[in-house]
C-alpha cells in the first residue's frame, strides 16, 4: 500500500459555519481591511471574536 496522501488532519479544525449579514459600507471596510493586511475575512473576523469577547492569542 502506498502512503496516505493528502492535507494533514489540524489540531484546531474549523467545523463550525457563521453566517451575518452586513451592510455595503461595512463589508468594503473589512475588505480594504483585509486587503492591506494581507489577511482573509475569516482570519480578520475570528481575530475580532476574540478580541470582543476578550480572550488574548
Amino acid at each position: 500500500m502506498s502512503p496516505r496522501t493528502g492535507r494533514p488532519k489540524s489540531d484546531n479544525p474549523k467545523t463550525n459555519d457563521i453566517k451575518v449579514r452586513v451592510d455595503d459600507e461595512t463589508l468594503k471596510a473589512l475588505n480594504d481591511y483585509c486587503y492591506n493586511n494581507n489577511q482573509t475575512r475569516a482570519e480578520v473576523i475570528r481575530k475580532a471574536i476574540i478580541q470582543f469577547l476578550g480572550k488574548k492569542k
